[in-house]
C-alpha cells in the first residue's frame, strides 16, 4: 500500500531496544542506559525497553529479593536518565513491588512509561500470567510470584502517538489489542522475553496479526541470547506497521533499531479497510466501551 506524502524526517521516529538481562541489576542498567543514550543521539522521540528490562532472575525466589517498588532507587535512574536525555521511555516489564507486597509477598509486572520530564505518566500490570509448559522450552510459572493486573490502561498521547501499553503473552489474547485500539491507540507494545521454541513458531506471526486486525503500529523489544543457566530469549525486536510489514528489525544480540511513526498512513489505512466501522457487535459484543 502507498505510504503518505509526509518526508520522512518529518515524521517522529522510535527507538526499539534489544538487550540480555542476567541477574546483576547494575550491569542491566548500564547496557540500557548506553542504548537510550544512542537513541537520543540518534533523534528518537521514544525508546522501548523490552520486559524484565530491570533484571531476569535464577528462579521466584531471587525474583522476590531483586524486586523494587516503582518510588525505589531503580525506577529514580531511569526518570533522571529519561530528563537528561529529553526522551520519553517505555520500560516494559518492570519487577514491581506493590502495596500490597507486605501481604502477599507477590510482584506485578508492570509496564512502566515515563515522559521526557522523567514523570510516570501510565503503568500498566500485566493482566494475562505466562503458566504454560512448552516441551523443549522448559515449564514456565509466573503466577508462582506475580500477581495479575486487574484493569487496562488507556491509550496515552506521545509524541510519537497514542500508545496502548501491554507485556510480551498479552499478544496471544486479540481482545486486549481490540480494546486498546477501539479506545484511540495508534501503537501497540509489546515488550517481551519471548522463548526459543514459541519464538520461531509463533512471534513475527503473531506482531504482524495485531498490527493488523487493529489496524496499529506495533512496537515490539525483546530480550534475547541467553540470561543464565536456565534461561535463554529469542530476541528478534521490531516494529510492524498497520499493513502488517516488519519496517524495522534488530539483528542479533543487543542492540536497537529505529523506525519512523506515519500516523497520516495509519489513518489511510483506516479509511481504505474500515474494519471497525464493519464489526457485527450484534453477533459477538462489543470490545469498545472507554476504558475507566
Amino acid at each position: 500500500m502507498a505510504r503518505s506524502s509526509s518526508t520522512s524526517w518529518e515524521l517522529p521516529m522510535v527507538a526499539v531496544c534489544q538487550v540480555t538481562s542476567t541477574p546483576n541489576k547494575q550491569e542491566n542498567f548500564k547496557t540500557c542506559a548506553e542504548l537510550v543514550l544512542e537513541a537520543a543521539r540518534l533523534g528518537a522521540c521514544l525508546a522501548f525497553l523490552p520486559e524484565a528490562f530491570d533484571f531476569i532472575a535464577r528462579n521466584p525466589a531471587e525474583t522476590l529479593q531483586l524486586s523494587e517498588p516503582l518510588d525505589g532507587d531503580l525506577l529514580g535512574r531511569y526518570s533522571q536518565l529519561a530528563r537528561e536525555c529529553g526522551i520519553w521511555l517505555s520500560l516494559g516489564g518492570f519487577h514491581e513491588r506493590g502495596q500490597d507486597w507486605e501481604q502477599t509477598q507477590k510482584i506485578y509486572n508492570c509496564h512502566v512509561l515515563l515522559n521526557n520530564k522523567g514523570s510516570v505518566v501510565a503503568r500498566y500490570r500485566k493482566t494475562h500470567l505466562c503458566d504454560v509448559e512448552i516441551p523443549g522450552q522448559g515449564p514456565m510459572r509466573e503466577s508462582n510470584s506475580t500477581l495479575p493486573g486487574t484493569t487496562l490502561e488507556p491509550p496515552i498521547s506521545t509524541p510519537a502517538g497514542k500508545v496502548g501499553l501491554a507485556i510480551c503473552y498479552d499478544m496471544r489474547f486479540p481482545e486486549l489489542s481490540l480494546k486498546l485500539a477501539q479506545a484511540g491507540a495508534e501503537i501497540l507494545t509489546y515488550p517481551s522475553a519471548f522463548g526459543s521454541v514459541t519464538g520461531p513458531a509463533h512471534w513475527e506471526v503473531l506482531l504482524r496479526a495485531r498490527a493488523i486486525e487493529s489496524q496499529c503500529y506495533v512496537i515490539a523489544a525483546a530480550q534475547c541470547g541467553r540470561h543464565h543457566e536456565t534461561r535463554a530469549s529469542y530476541g528478534h525486536s521490531m516494529v510492524v506497521d498497520p499493513w502488517g510489514t516488519v519496517v524495522a528489525r534488530c539483528s542479533e544480540g543487543p542492540g536497537l533499531c529505529l523506525a519512523r511513526i506515519d500516523l497520516n498512513f495509519l489513518q489511510q489505512m483506516r479509511q481504505h479497510l474500515p474494519v471497525f466501522q464493519h464489526r457485527r457487535s450484534d453477533l459477538y459484543g462489543n470490545l469498545g466501551q472507554p476504558l475507566s
